[in-house]
């Protein structure tokens, strides 16, 4: 189970680089954590809205260039303020920059501050799967083809060339967020991972016992995604993002062992935690933190 399963962080942009900002990227690769992502949103809600709040894609770039093994990546990027031509350009550089460090976390994004920052009215939910439906099959075709051209309902993209193309090949890789059905579709189709944080509806009420069922569900349902386009599910990674269930596992090293090992069984293959910020909801004993991260898979049988 141990060698199945991978650890990875999330570092929220909230440091100015030259006063501690990069000293947790280094640190990040340091204590062994597979990958460090970051949330790409203009701004969070709670004690964030109003706090230093950095730009996703400039501060992976700064993290690239103080770190040589750690994996990169987005949790999660989302249509709400991006459009896929320029955000192709930018992650074609920003996985030549890391040479092929890169993974882009994709989700349909919510109608929090980003939803209504540009001006514009939020979209409802069947509009935002609508366009994350156009976006993501876009957007990895920009990555994959030299030259595309495209015309669709909310997307357009006229002899856009984004040559000479990712390290990562065909593309770096996508790590879809999902739990819908037409979501999951997405993921089974165009993901080399598929990322959830769990069940809304357990999260603040709910037992781990039904989060974990709740998760098994949605498992379930991928797999009856990939399957009907003739995919293994095995295929994907499966990411849990960790801090929205009702599970607390960084109260103690025990607690995360337990915590892991519960998912793992039910096949997911990297746990993300978010990098301890004290004061907040993310807020956690850094010992305990750090000995997770050096020690805490090797304890699962």
């Amino acid at each position: 189970m141990a060698s199945s399963l991978r650890l990875s962080t999330v570092i929220l942009p909230v440091r100015r680089w030259h006063e501690g900002g990069q000293e947790v990227w280094r640190q990040a690769e340091e204590l062994g954590f597979r990958t460090a992502f970051t949330y790409d949103h203009l701004s969070w809600r709670g004690n964030f809205r109003d706090g230093p709040w950095f730009g996703a894609l400039p501060t992976l770039t700064a993290a690239a260039a103080v770190t040589g093994r750690l994996r990169l990546g987005t949790l999660v990027t989302s249509p709400n303020f991006r459009h896929p031509v320029a955000l192709a350009k930018e992650l074609m550089s920003l996985d030549d920059i890391t040479g092929g460090r890169v993974t882009l976390g994709i989700g349909a994004g919510g109608n929090g501050f980003d939803a209504t920052a540009l001006g514009q009215e939020p979209w409802s939910p069947r509009e935002r799967a609508d366009r994350f439906g156009e976006f993501v099959p876009l957007l990895d075709r920009l990555l994959s083809e030299d030259v595309v051209t495209y015309d669709g309902e909310f997307y357009s993209a006229h002899e856009v060339r984004n040559i000479p193309g990712c390290v990562q090949r065909p593309r770096l890789p996508f790590a879809v967020a999902a739990t819908g059905p037409r979501g999951l579709k997405l993921a089974a189709r165009h993901g080399q991972g598929w990322v959830t944080t769990g069940d809304p509806k357990t999260s603040k009420s709910g037992t781990p016992a039904e989060s974990l069922a709740a998760i098994g569900r949605q498992l379930e349902r991928l797999s009856e995604a990939c399957a009907e386009i003739g995919r293994s599910s095995d295929e994907l990674e499966k990411i849990l993002l960790t801090g929205f269930t009702p599970d607390r596992p960084l109260d103690s090293f025990d607690a995360f062992v337990d915590f892991a090992g519960a998912h793992a069984e039910l096949g997911f293959t990297e746990i993300v935690l978010h990098w301890p910020i004290p004061d907040s909801i993310f807020a956690a004993d850094q010992k305990i933190f750090e000995r997770v991260a050096t020690e805490g898979l090797a304890q699962l049988g």
